[in-house]
């Protein structure tokens, strides 16, 4: 694994020319309009990349953007890759080990997920403050490789406190309503039952989603700060239960990004 992201990151940097990215940002679905915001300086397919997967779900358009976001030097991945696509852990996981050494001091992650807190509405941004891991399988099983980081890395701040902090302050000054919660990261890619929402909901989760809890877990395995932001794109609350498709959680997506975009783009600029 050292061997083949070191690898990818040399081709990367061949690349892009000694360009060094800051923070690195994982969109998700329907979230891909924060690329407008990039001052591309380098877009690289995923096709193109050494080892890379492809991605196959739609609204996941598949390229890494390097640029400046408000003056910033960031990497973006135009699309993610999940368990549920039939990919190994190692492989939804891999751009991240590849991001922190192509030098990022952060990671931001976006998703699109289904709320379970009746507070919640659809539309909602929900900055993440913890998650609970229900994935079948773990990024961290088999041999670890203390070049990443130690056998057993400690959870306990998941998502960055100051990262927090900060995202709230950014939301007041906006004028944008943003709420907070704990994300529950499940394999997909069935939408959740009645009662697996229930489930869900009593085991202490907010919302729940198809991904970003491998990519954090990998992320702080190598010591890299992290903070996520879930658009409620649906609602797993009794009464307001209803049918979902993919198409409608791409378009509460896309609508609610707007506000999603400004939050990070401004964050960005205060790190």
């Amino acid at each position: 694994m050292y061997d083949r992201t070191t690898s990818t990151a040399a081709f990367l940097k061949s690349e892009i020319k000694g360009f060094v990215p800051e923070t690195g940002i994982i969109l998700g679905t329907g979230l891909g309009g924060l690329v407008n915001e990039i001052q591309a300086e380098f877009v690289i397919p995923y096709d193109k990349i050494p080892e890379f997967p492809v991605s196959t779900v739609e609204g996941h358009s598949g390229k890494m953007i390097f640029g400046k976001l408000n003056g910033k030097n960031v990497v973006a991945m135009q699309g993610r890759f999940h368990f549920y696509e039939g990919y190994t852990m190692q492989q939804v996981t891999f751009p991240v080990r590849v991001m922190k050494m192509l030098g990022i001091q952060r990671l931001f992650v976006s998703n699109a997920s289904g709320g379970v807190n009746p507070d919640f509405e659809i539309g909602d941004l929900m900055i993440q403050t913890d998650h609970i891991n229900l994935f079948p399988a773990h990024p961290l099983t088999g041999p670890n490789d203390k070049r990443f980081g130690p056998r057993f890395p400690d959870m306990s701040e998941a998502y960055d406190k100051s990262l927090i902090a900060l995202a709230e302050k950014v939301a007041a000054s906006l004028e944008i309503k943003v709420v907070k919660g704990v994300y529950a990261g499940l394999s997909g890619p069935t939408f959740e039952t009645p009662a697996e929402y229930k489930m869900v909901r009593v085991l202490g989760a907010d919302t729940v989603g198809m991904s970003t809890v491998p990519e954090v877990i990998v992320a702080r395995h190598m010591n890299v700060p992290c903070f996520a932001m879930s658009v409620i794109t649906d609602l797993g609350v009794p009464g307001k239960i209803v049918e979902v498709t993919h198409e409608e959680v791409q378009h509460v997506a896309s609508i609610a990004e707007k506000k999603m975009t400004k939050i990070i783009s401004e964050m960005i600029k205060a790190l």
